[in-house]
């Protein structure tokens, strides 16, 4: 893993308007989350990092999905302090994504909920994966597991600990607890969390039965390790849910 401590402001700055972008895509995460049920109360957290710089996006502690707007948003640094906004960055998700931010380049975004059927599956002792829909040829090896129990962690040491079993995938299923989705954009991590729920749903709904499950040919599997949406239509996914927000709660972007 290489850290991110050492990125100077090389790039180009932002323009406003290409922040108020990212802004905008951070926040329908959580409206299109929220809609379908996926965040824990006021817990859970998105992040973005601001490309050129050692800066990144999260939510404010204390506000429902179903209510932040683009410009609720907070600027912090990866040492802690706040930068821009209002309201209280929530420490416990600062803890998790600095750590990652500053350990995985390749998670400029990270994403972490409590989906029902993946956090239902994160219950299931061993629980893994079958190879049974065609969306595991693309998803499971995409996909790491932390199996092991720590407890409420609040430090630092959490979010190292998660980026050391997160590795080189962008998925981690992680025990007891939920899942966290990285990518290099909000549109790839958005689209493999959408995908990686609705495959865990079609799995634990098929488990039900009793039945065996498929088995493909595991010669079958993608192995594409590169962004989600290189591959998928991650972008268009994302703005077609923008075309539906904006016209049912536009206040999302503003």
């Amino acid at each position: 893993m290489t850290s991110l401590s050492s990125v100077s402001d090389t790039e180009a700055p932002l323009s406003e308007a290409e922040e108020w972008e990212i802004r905008c895509d951070l926040a329908a995460t959580f409206r299109i989350f929220a809609r379908n049920a996926w965040n824990e109360q006021i817990g859970n957290h998105h992040s973005m990092m601001l490309p050129g710089t050692t800066q990144f996006l999260i939510n404010p502690r204390g506000m429902l999905y179903r209510e932040i707007r683009a410009s609720d948003l907070i600027v912090c640094d990866l040492a802690g302090n706040k930068v821009r906004g209002k309201g209280e960055v929530r420490r416990i998700a600062f803890n998790i994504h600095a750590e990652i931010h500053k350990l995985h380049p390749q998670a400029a975004c990270v994403l972490h909920v409590h989906p029902p059927y993946l956090t239902a599956f994160s219950l299931i002792k061993g629980g893994r994966f079958a190879l049974a829909h065609q969306n595991n040829l693309f998803l499971n090896p995409r996909t790491a597991y932390d199996d092991g129990h720590h407890g409420i962690q609040f430090g630092p040491s959490e979010g190292q600990r998660i980026a050391e079993a997160l590795g080189d995938k962008s998925i981690l299923i992680m025990a007891g607890h939920g899942v966290t989705i990285v990518g290099p954009r909000i549109s790839d991590a958005f689209d493999e969390l959408y995908m990686a729920e609705r495959t865990c749903m079609y799995q634990m709904l098929a488990m039900q039965t009793g039945q065996p499950l498929l088995q493909q040919d595991s010669s079958m599997q993608l192995n594409w390790p590169g962004a989600f949406g290189d591959y998928l239509d991650s972008r268009m996914h994302l703005d077609a849910w923008r075309r539906v927000l904006d016209r049912e709660e536009p206040d999302y972007a503003t």
